[in-house]
């Protein structure tokens, strides 16, 4: 095992200064589009064979149903892919460029970061999109999928690099682990620095801890998800409504849920019921502070203090009654990690203040935190999302996958 990923790390690490024309990648994408829509019923019979094991092993609903792969998510795989191919080329871009006094030309270019390994979960879709992603972005990639998606993982993959044959491109630009053997996950990131320049994590906090806590590879993703929506003084019932039923509830176990709700004091009596009446009668838990028990007529748990940095990842929300602006900002600070996290208020200077000095790599005004999501930010996918304090952050696409670096010429300058 230990040579065969040796192997893999050499191959992708020759192939990370192969510069590849613009069209060409372009056509790549379209002809991976045609062999997905052309293998459709074949891509669905071997993602039966993962559902068919995860359920026998007792894997949970949630788990299966981020597994599953039918028709309709073919064509949302092949909608995204189109919308990656729509997009400009991201490598070779000037991003500034100056001429000095002395008469230096300097320019600042995008380039590939280089080898990108992604160890992920479950999701099947995050071949496709990976893999286009980072292709399109000219970095080679090695792909570590969840043995719970093996077979799903695998066609995915040799489409792709039938693609790639096909318009001359070495099939390594894009490589899968072939094993399901668990100390792989271990080697990737503890013995392959020297070919792997980025590793991206995708699934549960097991998994990403592990990741953080074993790398020495420099990585790129998040631990958690503890998303708040501050619900201000100044908010609009219905809005709020709306807003916190769906921020909460559309999705329950994806990172961008909201996990806690704040409420200005002053305005307890008139939002605490209808609003947590709505999430309650449709299946959710409430977990509040003291005010909020005073002023919830319905079923509300007493919140413990640990209760505030939970992600429950399911129908559970901590609701916490705060003074002000200021004390919804610090909590959030304090108990968040960065993630995305919402103000609700029809007061502008307030919503400016709130998105200003919140941490998180995404801080939204009137909006549900579900729409954390590069396909929703218009990236076509995401390879993941970042709470890195250093760029990327937030929603990591095609953009986001390049680096730089600075060309510069004279005419035969010396330094004095």
């Amino acid at each position: 095992m230990e040579n065969y990923l040796l192997n893999l790390g050499k191959k992708a690490k020759n192939l990370s200064t192969s510069i590849i024309d613009s069209n060409k990648k372009n056509q790549v994408l379209k002809d991976y589009c045609k062999l997905i829509l052309k293998n459709k019923q074949k891509i669905i019979t071997e993602n039966k064979k993962d559902l068919s094991n995860a359920t026998y092993k007792g894997l949970k609903e949630n788990l299966l149903q981020r597994l599953l792969i039918n028709e309709k998510k073919i064509f949302e795989i092949i909608n995204s892919l189109k919308a990656i191919i729509k997009f400009k080329d991201p490598v070779d871009r000037t991003l500034a460029k100056w001429i000095r006094p002395n008469g230096l030309k300097i320019k600042k270019k995008t380039i590939p970061i280089g080898v990108v390994s992604v160890i992920y979960e479950s999701r099947p879709n995050v071949t496709s999109d990976v893999a286009s992603l980072c292709f399109k972005s000219g970095n080679p990639v090695i792909l570590k999928g969840g043995s719970e998606a093996y077979f799903s993982n695998k066609i995915l993959t040799n489409l792709f690099k039938k693609a790639l044959l096909k318009n001359n491109v070495s099939k390594d630009f894009v490589q899968f682990v072939d094993t399901k053997d668990r100390k792989s996950v271990d080697f990737l990131l503890l013995k392959m620095s020297d070919y792997i320049d980025v590793i991206i994590p995708r699934g549960g906090k097991g998994l990403v801890k592990k990741v953080k806590d074993l790398s020495k590879v420099p990585i790129i993703g998040h631990l958690e998800g503890v998303c708040h929506t501050y619900i201000d003084q100044y908010a609009d019932l219905n809005m709020s409504k709306k807003i916190t039923l769906n921020a909460k509830l559309r999705n329950t176990a994806i990172c961008g849920a909201t996990e806690t709700i704040l409420i200005h004091k002053k305005i307890l009596k008139k939002f605490c019921n209808p609003i947590l009446y709505n999430l309650e009668k449709n299946g959710c838990k409430i977990i509040g502070d003291v005010d909020i028990k005073k002023f919830y007529d319905g079923k509300i748990q007493k919140v413990k203090n640990n209760d505030w940095s939970k992600e429950y990842l399911s129908p559970i929300v901590s609701v916490k009654s705060v003074k002000s602006i200021y004390e919804a900002i610090n909590h959030i600070n304090r108990y968040g990690t960065m993630h995305t996290d919402a103000i609700i208020t029809k007061n502008k200077e307030l919503a400016k203040k709130f998105l200003k000095k919140v941490k998180s790599a995404i801080a939204m005004h009137n909006t549900s935190t579900q729409f954390s999501d590069g396909g929703e930010f218009g990236f076509g996918g995401e390879v993941g999302i970042s709470t890195n304090v250093l760029p990327p952050r937030g929603p990591v696409g095609l953009d986001q996958l390049v680096s730089y670096k600075y060309e510069i010429s004279s005419n035969g300058k010396i330094r004095k």
